[in-house]
């Protein structure tokens, strides 16, 4: 008996491409898009963010500074935030599943991104409870984000489905005693719901 249905956010209710912002950066530094992310990586300072030991505008503040970069701030997460693209559920799918079963969102994001997409994408508002990385202070795969999803759900691991795009991710939740299935598609998550006897 499923009690709670846990979706990811990124490549699953919503598409992303960082490639996006990456090129728009480019432009405006004196680095190539595919050199952004090599030179973001040693710094730490994307994980930082997401697990929320930065703040959004120091942590504009130091990306600049690693990137050779001068940008307002107000520019910089319109650029930060192109990467998000059309939605990948449908929502009726969302507010039929939250009409049975708790709905619950579990995400590695930032403040910069998750204000905007709270925004931006009416569907999130169907979610009872939203696991955010940069408020629980821990990032999949790491134990105590599935671990917050699992008490917010208020029931016990197996009675949670969840699906994530990244196989590792949804490792991690299966050693936690969670129902995970990697995500390709909204026609297979159904296929998977309805094999579980999960309706909508």
């Amino acid at each position: 008996m499923y009690k709670a249905i846990i979706f990811d956010l990124g490549k699953v209710l919503v598409h992303f491409d960082f490639k996006r912002s990456y090129r728009a950066l480019e432009s405006l530094c004196p680095h190539a898009a595919a050199d952004i992310p090599k030179l973001l990586a040693p710094t730490g300072l994307v994980e930082r963010f997401e697990t929320g030991l930065v703040e959004p505008r120091p942590f504009v503040d130091e990306l600049c500074r690693t990137l050779d970069l001068c940008v307002e701030y107000d520019e910089f997460c319109g650029i930060f935030n192109s990467i998000f693209t059309e939605t990948l559920i449908p929502e009726s799918l969302l507010e039929a599943l939250a009409a049975r079963y708790r709905l619950l969102l579990l995400s590695n994001t930032n403040a910069i991104h998750f204000e905007m997409l709270h925004r931006a994408y009416p569907m999130l508002r169907h979610f009872h409870h939203l696991i955010l990385s940069y408020k629980v202070q821990a990032m999949k795969p790491e134990r105590k984000i599935y671990e917050e999803a699992v008490r917010l759900a208020g029931c016990r691991p197996d009675e949670c489905f969840y699906t994530d795009d990244i196989a590792a991710y949804v490792e991690a939740a299966r050693q936690l005693g969670i129902d995970a299935v990697q995500f390709e598609s909204a026609e297979q998550i159904q296929r998977e719901l309805r094999a579980r006897g999960i309706s909508w």
